[in-house]
């Protein structure tokens, strides 16, 4: 999948222009050190049936999506974050691992546009 299939340019662009390359690519890294870690709390609400922990994972794995213009993660993530709100955490464990899959390609996505 191409950068521009995964990230959505135009977002990436404009937050650049806004808070300057340097800083992106400073939040990109802080990103990618918070997600993991997201994606694992995720993981560990579900098999805890917390939807409240489900919740917050997801509104920040989400929110951090959509700033960078990951938008099929930020729409999964938002998948799991309104299952969170309506107290739904009967979710299968591969529906988490397509999250992961998205993180990882949004990821690669980022970090090839972070060096140029």
């Amino acid at each position: 999948m191409s950068n521009n299939t995964v990230i959505d340019a135009t977002t990436f662009a404009e937050l650049q222009e806004a808070a300057g390359a340097d800083f992106v690519a400073e939040l990109v890294g802080t990103f990618f050190e918070e997600a993991p870690a997201l994606l694992a709390e995720l993981r560990s609400a579900r098999v805890a049936n917390d939807a409240d922990r489900l919740r917050r994972a997801a509104h920040s794995l989400k929110s951090n999506g959509q700033t960078f213009g990951a938008l099929v993660f930020a729409a999964l993530a938002r998948e799991f974050e309104l299952r969170g709100l309506a107290d739904d955490v009967a979710i299968d464990a591969a529906a988490i691992d397509k999250l992961d899959a998205a993180y990882g390609q949004a990821a690669a996505a980022l970090a090839e546009l972070i060096r140029d």
